[in-house]
């Protein structure tokens, strides 16, 4: 069997129109990639883990990032599908699966955009501290909303633009930052900080302040952060030449992830103590604050808000794709399928929009604990979803070779198989199991493995359903 002959059994989505280039595959990772979980969550892992306990946990989540993203370059190029996961998954795993993969990858991006949204609304509240952060996250669900359901193209330049603000925000940050960090910009510190800012303040309270297990109970929150990279296999069955297209995004975004994350935890840790990072307020912000820079801390939670929306933009056209590939499979009703005259799923993003709306909850709870909360939930059921990349990279390895395949005749091979996507499922195993350890976070995995229990309940269910009918 050939490579061609594999990709023809793939299904077509001609409705689905190809409009996306490298530089907007970049972007649209990215995008993912940087929002809340490096400029406000950053400034928790710091306070739970310390300057190299954090440092370790992000340098551990870009490998597993790495390793997934290697897996999934193999399988994006070959099988250029929209809804990318749950294909691979029912291929080559099973239906069922496929089904799970789906709706998990869904949820995770619903609630991260609770997340984004809800984040979003309490940086407003550096301007207009008065205001409801619910009232700010409504008016941001409308805005993503429309841009996504106007056409794919209207997203794509949109999520360019957006990202391309906050990686310029982080490189200027990186610079700044580094110079306040070796002295050769004049850094305010701050009456309550006894200790001088510089990577001396890395171990001041020791190498693991807080013990070595944090870095592990982290590692969701670094998942978090770093979710958002698998986007390249989402909109590759929307992408131009996705046999060039893909690598060169998949290089490109793993090593600005890299130094963009590594280096920015970095500064941070070496000029705001630990005991000063919590969620109120971005460690961006409180740093170009203390440089005392004019209106340098209000831009950069300006530039912080659109990052948010950049993610939360992100986030929905991922979770309407993984709906309207339920509809396409006939898993969901044929409404979730129906397309714009632009070739948009408007129903699946209308839809997909729900989690958004968890953010409208602030209203009843305290921000920070709806914003832990949804977290905590797109944080595990990410991790599955990286699981499955990994088994499915295998299994479609394993079974081109035994059809005859060569390796050598694969345009983007993942190197060192089998080992590279079994170390990245048992990496992203391990960080799922360490929830377990940190109270905050046990009843998110509980919560996560009913919901996948559902899942393939109701799957099955329909199957049963769809067999009685077959036989009457």
């Amino acid at each position: 069997m050939t490579e061609t002959d594999m990709q023809t059994d793939m299904p077509e989505h001609p409705h689905l129109k190809r409009s996306m280039q490298t530089r907007h595959l970049v972007m649209i990772s990215l995008g993912g990639a940087i929002g809340t979980g490096l400029f406000l969550n950053s400034g928790d892992v710091i306070h739970q883990t310390g300057a190299i306990g954090s440092i370790l946990a992000y340098l551990l989540g870009a490998f597993i990032v790495y390793l997934l993203m290697l897996c999934l370059g193999e399988l994006a190029v070959h099988f250029p599908e929209s809804g990318s996961f749950s294909a691979y998954a029912t291929r080559f795993i099973g239906p069922g699966t496929g089904y799970v993969v789906a709706w998990l990858y869904w949820l995770t991006w619903t609630a991260t955009l609770g997340t984004e949204f809800t984040a979003a609304g309490i940086l407003m509240q550096h301007w207009f501290p008065h205001a409801s952060v619910w009232l700010w996250s409504a008016a941001f669900i409308v805005l993503v909303l429309v841009v996504n359901i106007y056409s794919a193209r209207a997203f794509a330049e949109s999520e360019f633009v957006l990202s391309l603000i906050k990686v310029l925000a982080i490189i200027l940050f990186l610079i700044v930052g580094g110079a306040a960090v070796v002295g050769l910009i004049s850094y305010h510190v701050p009456a309550a900080i006894s200790s001088p800012p510089g990577i001396q303040l890395w171990t001041h309270e020791g190498w693991f302040p807080t013990g070595l297990m944090p870095v592990f109970w982290t590692m969701l929150a670094v998942n978090f952060a770093y979710s958002g990279t698998e986007l390249v296999g989402v909109a590759a069955g929307e992408t131009i030449d996705p046999n060039r297209t893909i690598p060169r995004a998949i290089n490109a975004t793993v090593l600005r992830l890299l130094i963009f994350f590594v280096g920015s935890i970095g500064i941070i840790a070496a000029l705001l103590p630990r005991d000063q990072l919590n969620l109120s307020e971005s460690p961006f912000v409180t740093i170009l604050a203390h440089l005392g820079i004019p209106y340098t801390a209000g831009l950069m939670n300006l530039v912080i808000i659109a990052a948010q929306l950049s993610t939360a933009n992100s986030g929905l056209y991922a979770a309407s794709r993984m709906m309207w590939t339920l509809s396409d499979q006939g898993m969901l009703p044929r409404v979730f399928g129906r397309l714009t005259k632009n070739g948009t799923p408007y129903v699946a993003i209308s839809m997909s929009m729900v989690g958004g709306l968890a953010a409208l909850l602030s209203s009843i709870y305290a921000a920070e604990t709806v914003y832990k909360y949804l977290l905590a939930i797109s944080s595990l059921t990410m991790v599955f979803v990286w699981m499955a990349i990994a088994v499915c990279q295998y299994l479609f390895r394993r079974q081109y070779v035994r059809a005859g395949g060569r390796v050598e005749d694969l345009t983007y091979r993942t190197p060192l198989y089998p080992w590279v996507p079994i170390v990245a499922f048992i990496l992203c195993l391990l960080t799922g199991l360490g929830a377990l350890f940190d109270p905050s976070q046990r009843d998110g995995v509980f919560g996560c493995l009913a919901f996948i229990a559902c899942c393939y309940g109701a799957y099955f269910w329909q199957e049963r359903v769809k067999a009685r009918k077959t036989v009457a």
